[in-house]
């Protein structure tokens, strides 16, 4: 198990395929949804198991002192077996190492229970996603 940076274009290939089939497919989406602008300055994890992306998240800083967590997916597939725990426990020590003392997200409601048990507190339901899906913020002071 390896957490980095997609490197070549078939990882990276890979990484928004990921980021598209859990994230905006389900949501009759178009492909290209997945991507913005953040991803030029963001800092891309993904999580490798036996040479496949099997989660990936972005952390992006917000302003100073916080960092944002963007875009956390798990393959459907192993989804529930601790892949989400250990994605989001990478982007929380990158962050603490840039010297942020806070974590902000934007969790899909199916979500919340998963970031609350990583110690997250819901803050205020927020946006609407695609006027479909309810979102809430949270965040994590370290």
């Amino acid at each position: 198990m390896e957490i980095r940076a997609p490197k070549t274009d078939q990882e990276w290939e890979a990484y928004y395929n990921l980021r598209y089939k859990i994230l905006r497919a389900p949501l009759n989406q178009p492909i290209g949804s997945e991507r913005n602008d953040g991803d030029l300055t963001g800092q891309h994890f993904a999580l490798f198991t036996e040479g496949r992306i099997t989660a990936i998240a972005r952390l992006d800083q917000s302003e100073a002192g916080v960092s944002q967590v963007r875009f956390v997916a798990v393959d459907d597939a192993i989804q529930g077996k601790g892949f989400g725990r250990i994605i989001m426990e990478a982007t929380e020590k990158a962050s603490i190492k840039q010297g942020n003392h806070k974590m902000i997200l934007q969790a899909r409601n199916y979500a919340v229970d998963f970031y609350i048990r990583l110690g997250y507190t819901k803050l205020e339901k927020s946006h609407l996603l695609f006027g479909v899906l309810q979102h809430y913020k949270m965040e994590k002071v370290y």
